[in-house]
């Protein structure tokens, strides 16, 4: 009997800023482990080569300082966006294991290569924004971008608030082209088919784009005032001109406080562990739902040992259960 999903490991981290997310899905595995669960031996796995090499060739963050390590990160999306087309192909579900949040990018566009003539939604579990282009990022780290990549922004997105653009040199230029074209298609997403939940630590420039292009953000004030399943009906609600949904779920999207810093980015007053297998356990149950991504899980910065990762496995193996059990 074939299987309903396919557990898709990627152990980038040459998007990041802080080194440690390559070694995220290891301690959910371990997690696993621990617990005595069978989840990893229930579930088939394949693994897409990473790029992480290039973190040892520090010459590559000064060729392109607004976009490090970016031509690596244009063959590790063609890797992802191929393996999950291949994936939505054979009619079986793709739940993305990710390092850093940059490979996003390559699960969209992956998503959008199986369905190019489908309309697309995007629901952003996280606590950051990640609308960057090299034209707006104060850092260079690519994992703050996956969505300025499917949105295919590019320079004019600052112009139109009247902001100034980093002077990108022309191989940054190339390789941000080639990134958004990856899957055939820019862009791969309207930015009025996005939702976010859990948003509260972005910059100015994602502020203009999250209000001024029709994007939905639910706090985590507002979802626990309204209650997380009326948020979710209100998320679905939104998306419901789209045709295919994809489901991405960052774990600093969680109160680092309640749970852990195990995580390159961690933001305090988050949400909780059952609020997001709740919110979850709605949104999944909706069959145009096709893509489910777990990321930036980093033991190396856990103070609790490995807190992050056992409930990172949790909410992914409750998940999991709903993606089976709707399909």
């Amino acid at each position: 009997m074939q299987s309903k999903v396919q557990l898709i490991e990627v152990n980038s981290e040459i998007g990041a800023g802080t080194r440690g997310a390559s070694l995220g899905m290891g301690a959910v595995k371990t997690a696993a482990e621990n617990a005595k669960d069978d989840f990893f031996k229930k579930h088939q796995l394949i693994r897409v080569e990473h790029e992480n090499h290039l973190l040892f060739d520090p010459e590559l963050e000064h060729e392109t300082p607004y976009a490090k390590r970016i031509e690596g990160m244009v063959r590790l999306y063609e890797r992802v966006s191929t393996q999950v087309a291949d994936t939505l192909k054979q009619g079986i579900f793709p739940i993305v294991l990710a390092g850093d949040h940059s490979i996003a990018g390559g699960s969209i566009a992956g998503v959008k290569k199986a369905f190019p003539d489908k309309k697309l939604g995007i629901i952003w579990i996280d606590a950051h924004a990640d609308l960057h282009t090299p034209y707006t990022t104060p850092s260079g780290n690519m994992h703050g971008m996956p969505l300025g990549v499917s949105l295919g922004l590019d320079a004019e997105s600052r112009v139109e608030f009247g902001l100034k653009s980093n002077m990108i040199n022309d191989k940054t230029k190339a390789n941000w082209e080639a990134l958004k074209n990856v899957g055939g298609l820019s862009p791969k997403v309207l930015s009025k088919d996005i939702v976010f939940l859990g948003l509260r630590d972005y910059e100015e420039e994602e502020a203009h784009m999250v209000h001024g292009h029709q994007m939905l953000k639910i706090s985590v004030e507002e979802t626990r005032e309204q209650g997380i399943k009326t948020t979710a009906k209100k998320t679905l609600q939104r998306l419901r001109d789209t045709d295919i949904i994809y489901v991405t779920f960052d774990v600093d999207s969680l109160d680092c406080d309640a749970v852990s810093h195990g995580t390159g980015t961690p933001v305090p007053n988050g949400l909780f562990e059952d609020e997001v297998k709740a919110f979850l356990s709605v949104i999944l149950s909706d069959t145009k739902v096709c893509c489910f991504e777990v990321t930036e899980v980093n033991p190396t910065l856990d103070e609790k040992k490995n807190v992050m990762a056992e409930t990172a496995f949790r909410i992914l193996k409750n998940a999991t259960h709903n993606i089976v059990s709707y399909r």
